[in-house]
């Protein structure tokens, strides 16, 4: 990532934050490590993120101080999403700040509150004796959380990942032609390196598994299910049994402009949502997308929503 033998501190650019569900990172067996002493490790999902920093939230369940053989004292925890559960921990050589933090939800923890949690965390990993590997999380930064962050939270992680859900699909019928040939056919710049080590080593992704994770934290999101619960629910997709073969329906046009309001109301940062996020945000929910298209134009002709730029809508306030 770097270029001449300078200073590492001054040399090394920081990894970006991956948004990740707990079933996706803890699926993943597949690892790079840097080859330098100072280049970065990653951790490689089924999907194709490339992870070396993640910026993951939930549920914080549980946090545990262990001795290490070495004498240090080592706190180790996990946090629960809609999807599963992710395990970290944090010793005396992590930073200060991200021990004093998980000290401090510790001791709320042990006084019976309910809390949810957001951390930058590196991502780690470690083989068993017996072959089996396993990933975890290094916190950098850890900093408790209110109900509406932890739905943003959900929802742009629900949007990254549908987003390599559908460049994983793109992929699978051009990686072996090789990088050049994934970007032509659409696979974002960054989701290239790791799809291209992802597919041929793994055998498959649950796909529908990751969808319904990311309608269950949509459902979260949107207030439609309580965020605190022991287990994830498992949610049928919108719209009840389909007929094999056939694709998901998610109800009629009224059904569908709720649905689009309350995903541009959840979705929208500031600067409106873009055309394909809806679109791809209403087919995890089973509406297809000639009916997502078409409850844009009514609730644009209806006066529910804005588009100030082109193909970026808001609601009207």
């Amino acid at each position: 990532m770097g270029g001449g033998l300078m200073e590492p501190s001054r040399n090394i650019r920081r990894q970006p934050a991956w948004h990740v569900f707990a079933s996706e990172f803890g699926e993943a067996t597949l690892n790079e490590k840097g080859s330098g002493e100072y280049d970065p490790s990653f951790v490689i999902t089924r999907l194709g993120a490339k992870i070396n920093r993640c910026l993951v939230a939930g549920l914080l369940e549980r946090v545990e101080a262990r001795e290490t053989s070495s004498g240090q004292t080592m706190y180790q925890g996990q946090l629960r999403d809609p999807s599963g559960l992710m395990y970290f921990s944090v010793g005396d050589y992590d930073p200060e700040s991200a021990r004093e933090s998980i000290l401090g939800l510790s001791r709320a923890l042990e006084e019976g509150e309910t809390m949810h949690v957001m951390m930058v965390a590196k991502a780690r990993w470690y083989q068993t004796d017996e072959g089996a590997i396993y990933t975890s999380l290094r916190p950098e930064e850890v900093v408790r959380i209110d109900p509406s962050r932890y739905s943003a939270w959900l929802a742009r992680t629900a949007n990254a990942t549908l987003a390599r859900l559908a460049a994983y699909e793109r992929a699978q019928p051009v990686v072996s032609e090789g990088p050049a040939a994934m970007k032509q056919a659409g696979i974002p710049d960054h989701l290239v390196p790791g799809l291209s080590l992802a597919l041929p080593h793994y055998d498959g992704a649950s796909v529908e598994q990751y969808r319904l994770h990311v309608l269950q934290a949509l459902d979260i999101a949107e207030g439609r299910m309580d965020a605190v619960r022991t287990e994830p629910a498992k949610l049928p997709v919108h719209g009840g049994e389909e007929a094999e073969g056939e694709a998901p329906s998610g109800g009629g046009s009224d059904d569908a402009n709720e649905v689009m309001k309350q995903l541009i109301a959840t979705l929208d940062q500031g600067q409106g949502v873009d055309y394909e996020t809806l679109i791809r945000n209403m087919g995890a929910r089973g509406f297809d997308a000639g009916l997502a298209d078409t409850t844009l134009d009514a609730l644009f002709d209806e006066g529910s929503i804005l588009e100030p730029n082109f193909g970026w809508y808001r609601l009207v306030e």
